[in-house]
């Protein structure tokens, strides 16, 4: 009974078409050209590197996409009992005949071989996207990427703030900024005048959110303007030689005014909250970040408080956070859960976490899944991982448990996958920007007190 109504739940939530709110694809190349396109995604080769592959096999200068192809198959057997590997079989079974559930060694060739004249068709990425059941991805995009040349309905734009809260002390990023909004940072003034142009460049091409990862370490806070200059002033002008006090106090004015500028478009801001850069110094590329579990979203307060009109989609990037998280989300009504982030991302984790929001969390709350994809076949895999899972608590926990129709259980799992990136993301252009607000700080604060603007986007 309970997995056949398993089974029921999933063909049902199995046909919904979908948008992927959080992914790292390339809108002018989003799908693979060669196995090793699947296989180089960091999972794997973190995880061969770990099992024992030497990094300098997998990271050799000029290496042939199949010649890496094969070093990796023949060290994918220690990998059988991950579900990255399960993954990897998915997708060799829809997109390119596999037959079973093993990957053997020595049948690396012929796969490869299948999956180069697949991947050749100029339509191959509208055919996985279409196998996938997904309607549009969003991108995670830098503020100087190049937002032209590709349909913004199907690949979304999303404003990636990282290097601007971070990175401004890096002469290279000043320069990008310069290059991008023609305004030349040295002071408050200039760099909220490039921040404005860099929001209405990318409303002018549809973005529906913004997005940071953050340290466990870093507290939002507002910052007056005067103590503003002086931290920008030193910052742009020792660059990595400021002062680490300099560095944060500009860090943390540059957050608080995307902050004020996602309220004025009314855009989300995702934040993905904990992760410890190059942990690991000698891991492979991507394979040298891990989680901190000294992070704690009571360092967000004084943010979550300050704009209730911001929808702040969040992702933790440990599981021993979740409950955390799911308590904020109780309380807050401006904070939202969001997917299941890098290595939180195993069924273990995903039944775990899942479970505990879906019972304390508002349904309209909960963003159930993304797949924070490089490439779009990894897509179907993934979702259908979380598939089954909101599968099985939805049979055990509501209709069996509680006694809920499965209709109903359907209609929760339909919101989560997709009703709420819906509601969270609306497919609308925010008003025109007003940066001038924001050069005066009496104007600003005045601002900030302002009631969002009548059919708006605050539902909460």
């Amino acid at each position: 009974m309970s997995l056949e109504l398993r089974n029921r739940l999933f063909n049902e939530l199995n046909s919904l078409t979908l948008i992927d709110p959080h992914t790292h694809i390339n809108p002018h190349a989003p799908a693979s050209t060669t196995l090793a396109d699947i296989l180089g995604y960091h999972y794997y080769t973190e995880l061969a590197h770990s099992a024992g592959m030497p990094k300098s096999e997998i990271e050799q200068q000029d290496l042939d996409p199949r010649e890496l192809v094969g070093r990796l198959f023949e060290n994918l057997e220690p990998l059988a009992n991950t579900i990255q590997y399960s993954w990897f079989v998915e997708i060799a079974q829809a997109f390119f005949g596999l037959e079973g559930d093993e990957l053997k060694s020595g049948d690396w060739s012929t796969l490869y071989e299948t999956a180069l004249a697949k991947m050749a068709a100029d339509d191959w990425a509208d055919q996985v996207l279409a196998q996938s059941k997904l309607e549009a991805v969003f991108l995670t995009n830098s503020f100087d990427d190049d937002l032209e040349g590709f349909d913004s309905d199907v690949y979304i734009p999303c404003l990636r703030t990282d290097d601007l809260v971070f990175q401004l002390g890096e002469e290279s990023v000043r320069e990008r900024l310069a290059n991008t909004t023609g305004i030349e940072v040295h002071d408050v003034a200039t760099l909220d005048e490039a921040i404005g142009k860099l929001f209405e460049k990318f409303i002018s091409r549809g973005v529906r959110a913004c997005a940071i990862s953050l340290p466990p370490d870093f507290s939002p806070k507002k910052i007056t303007p005067g103590r503003a200059n002086t931290a920008i002033d030193e910052v742009c002008t020792k660059g990595a030689g400021a002062n680490v006090q300099q560095h944060r106090a500009a860090a943390q004015f540059i957050f608080w005014k995307i902050a004020e500028y996602c309220k004025e478009c009314r855009l989300p801001f995702d934040l993905m909250i904990g992760v410890n850069r190059n942990v690991y110094t000698d891991g492979v590329h991507q394979g040298r970040d891990l989680y901190d579990s000294r992070v704690s979203l009571i360092q967000y307060r004084e943010l979550f408080n300050a704009f209730p009109e911001v929808k702040f989609p969040i992702s933790v990037l440990a599981s021993v956070t979740n409950q955390e998280l799911a308590s904020y989300a109780w309380i807050f009504p401006n904070v939202l859960t969001n997917g299941h982030w890098w290595y939180s991302n195993t069924p273990t984790f995903i039944e775990h976490d899942a479970s505990a929001r879906l019972e304390a969390v508002p349904a309209t709350k909960q963003i159930g899944y993304y797949s924070d994809m490089y490439k779009l076949e990894f897509a179907l895999p993934k979702f259908n991982m979380y598939k089954r899972i909101l599968a099985k608590i939805l049979s055990e926990r509501y209709v069996i448990d509680r006694n809920w129709t499965e209709e109903r259980a359907l209609a929760l799992g339909r919101q989560v996958l997709r009703g709420n990136v819906d509601a969270t993301f609306p497919d609308r252009k925010p008003p025109k920007i007003d940066s001038a607000i924001y050069n005066d700080p009496a104007l600003s604060d005045k601002s900030s007190q302002q009631e969002p603007e009548a059919g708006g986007s605050s539902i909460f």
